[in-house]
């Protein structure tokens, strides 16, 4: 790529829209990760009553909970993956296409 084609694609309104996307994806990605696991940590810390209170076969309901925390965080990541793939990645080649690399 020569340095004329790059500071056009960096320059492009496309590169930009991406970027913006790319970090909107981030940040609300970012922000239901924070919430789920800071919010079983404040649970415990506020509710512990609640968290320890047995299930059928004497099994914590905090138990389960971190196990969806677990779960959860698996499913943001797949959630990532899955835009990346079908947005993110095809968006990037078509821009390098477009530059000529």
């Amino acid at each position: 790529m020569t340095m004329h084609s790059r500071e056009r694609l960096l320059s492009s309104r496309d590169f930009r829209r991406l970027i913006v996307r790319r970090w909107r994806v981030s940040l609300i990605l970012t922000g239901s990760l924070f919430l789920l696991y800071y919010g079983f940590i404040l649970l415990i810390a506020l509710n512990r009553s609640l968290v320890s209170t047995p299930l059928p076969g004497d099994v914590p309901v905090g138990i389960p909970l971190g196990a969806a925390v677990i779960v959860g965080s698996w499913l943001l990541t797949a959630a990532y993956v899955v835009w990346a793939n079908r947005h993110y990645d095809p968006e990037v080649r078509r821009l390098r296409e477009e530059a000529g690399e």
